[in-house]
């Protein structure tokens, strides 16, 4: 059975193009700094919002209408399987990512669970033999259960901590059977509601325990996978411990992590983070931790999680800018954590945001990658800095000054001389570019 089969291949057409089944400005042969558009965006489907979302919300039920969900239990997740692999040849994408739940339906114990999983995996792997599409990351769903009230690794209850364990070791070993370049921890509920009843010293260090366990069973089953985790600070619980990149980086030092994971950063967890993307992705950079992107945007009047698609070309713009200087996302990717509105209910909606959101992250790579190569940006902030190329600043960052001698020199001062920032200035050149690629120029 076909589930697409009225949208057509999508294909790139031009900025001129009308046609609502083709891209703009998202050329995948296109090069760009010596890379085809496809290598440096690496762009990946959620199987979740994709396949699985109904579009329910806290106040309304699902209006999501799917030609497969007439079916229940494994027929569904088999169903899912189909259209999923149709949806990524007509987009084509290289790349798609899953929670354990997403692709197969939890059975009564653990064991039926991952029999269930067995059977989908092995229809998954057949139909990839025949596809271009690969596995950017999967992970273990350890939060929407009613198990995982508590927490998961975090858990008080050490009959959780272990449930939680093996689920996830059963999704390292189908990342490795599926070729997963990535694996991604997202600690849902690893945080607390309140301190009143929380134990934070024994949570933190079993959440430590529990990822150099997942370090060792994949040295153990010879899963090279990138392992990434996704900070985000808030929701579902009131303070989660994966807060933000910072939070993260103070967490892999303190417990000797920091040579097995880098960052999976999502644009919406940032500002819900009081961050904006760039932020996070930047501090990720710096610190040689930025792994992949959850690639979204929220809606900047809403103070939850909306995971719309991403459209804004300013964000997109800055997000690429920091990947252009990272040199690309190595084996990471641009995966769309993003579900369409609850009143885009129909079926060809998935394919217009998919477009809507591929056709925004080009457009933002090509501006940076221009304005990187013309220095734009470096040029200004090189000048701006450049107290620290001579004197008393060579003798600050080379380490070969003190207070005594930084104090001989502010009494030597008459007047400190500052230089603009000039951020009018680059935020009309940031315009500027983005009109010449509108323009095609």
């Amino acid at each position: 059975m076909t589930y697409f089969d009225n949208i057509p291949t999508i294909n790139y057409e031009g900025a001129t193009s009308s046609n609502p089944y083709a891209f703009k400005f998202y050329n995948p042969e296109e090069k760009i700094g010596g890379k085809t558009m496809e290598d440096y965006l690496r762009f990946g489907v959620a199987y979740w919002h994709t396949f699985t979302e109904d579009l329910s919300d806290p106040f309304g039920v699902g209006t999501a209408v799917r030609n497969w969900d007439h079916l229940d239990g494994m027929d569904l997740a088999k169903a899912r399987v189909e259209a999923a692999f149709e949806f990524f040849e007509k987009l084509g994408v290289p790349y798609f990512c899953f929670h354990d739940v997403d692709i197969a339906p939890e059975g009564e114990t653990l064991a039926e669970t991952n029999k269930n999983l067995d059977t989908i995996v092995s229809m998954i792997k057949d139909y990839m033999k025949d596809s271009k599409t690969k596995l950017l990351w999967n992970t273990a769903n350890n939060f929407t259960h009613p198990r995982f009230i508590h927490g998961a690794a975090s858990s008080n209850n050490a009959d959780v901590f272990a449930y939680a364990a093996a689920k996830v070791k059963k999704q390292l070993e189908i990342g490795k059977e599926l070729g997963g370049e990535n694996f991604v921890f997202w600690g849902g509920r690893e945080g607390y509601e309140t301190l009143l009843n929380t134990d934070m010293g024994i949570e933190l260090d079993n959440l430590g325990r529990f990822f150099h366990m997942a370090v060792d069973y994949a040295k153990e089953i010879g899963f090279d996978a990138q392992f990434l985790i996704e900070p985000k600070p808030k929701e579902p619980t009131s303070h989660q411990y994966d807060f933000d990149v910072a939070s993260g980086y103070a967490f892999l030092q303190k417990y000797d992590l920091t040579d097995h994971f880098k960052f999976n950063i999502e644009a919406n967890h940032a500002t819900l983070a009081g961050h904006t993307f760039e932020h996070e992705l930047h501090y990720a950079r710096v610190n040689g931790l930025l792994g992949s992107v959850d690639a979204n945007q929220g809606h900047p009047l809403l103070g939850w999680d909306t995971d719309e698609f991403p459209t804004d070309l300013y964000a997109t713009t800055l997000a690429m800018y920091e990947i252009v200087k990272n040199g690309g996302l190595g084996s990471g990717g641009l995966n769309f954590d993003a579900k369409v509105r609850r009143g885009s209910f129909e079926q060809e909606d998935l394919v217009h945001a998919h477009v809507a959101g591929m056709d925004s992250f080009a457009v933002g790579l090509k501006v940076a990658h221009q304005m990187y190569e013309d220095g734009v940006l470096e040029d200004i902030i090189n000048d701006r800095y450049s107290s620290y190329e001579s004197g008393i600043g060579k003798d600050i960052v080379d380490g070969k000054t003190d207070f005594k001698a930084l104090e001989e020199h502010a009494l030597g001062l008459k007047d400190i001389q500052h230089k603009s920032g000039r951020l009018e200035l680059i935020k009309a050149t940031m315009n500027q570019y983005l009109l010449r690629a509108y323009a095609g120029e």
